[in-house]
């Protein structure tokens, strides 16, 4: 008997990889968390998170045709937005406006535009002394 989709189940992480977690649940059903369903934060390194044999609950997003599992970690636990919601997190040009807190990823390309213009500025500035 296959698991229905959008089933929420619990299991055990029983291996890690850089794109994701495999979870194995009872009746010897197992399947892929994909780092992006890891967590509604940027996940640079799954091992800070999850750990081999760890309980995790998951919810069941797809199957293909051989069986495969497409698992959620973030949208088993209902913190997530619903399906019929925009689940892309971005809060909208009104960021300023609202005064909500940047989601994870503005607040890394922020971070990472700030980095880039002070390098280039010492870079112009260095060329300019030679």
């Amino acid at each position: 008997m296959s698991p229905e989709i959008g089933a929420i189940l619990v299991g055990k992480v029983t291996g890690i990889t850089p794109f994701g977690a495999f979870v194995s649940m009872d009746g010897g059903i197992s399947g892929l968390v994909h780092i992006s369903e890891i967590s509604n934060n940027y996940v640079a390194d799954i091992n800070q998170i999850l750990t081999i044999g760890q309980e995790v609950k998951v919810k069941i997003l797809s199957a293909d045709a051989k069986g495969k599992l497409s698992l959620s970690i973030k949208q088993a636990d209902g913190s997530a937005q619903s399906s019929n919601s925009n689940n892309s997190g971005y809060k909208g040009k009104n960021n300023k406006k609202n005064k909500e807190p940047l989601d994870p990823l503005e607040e890394m390309l922020k971070k990472f535009k700030q980095a880039s213009e002070e390098k280039t500025h010492d870079l112009k500035r260095r060329e300019g002394k030679s």
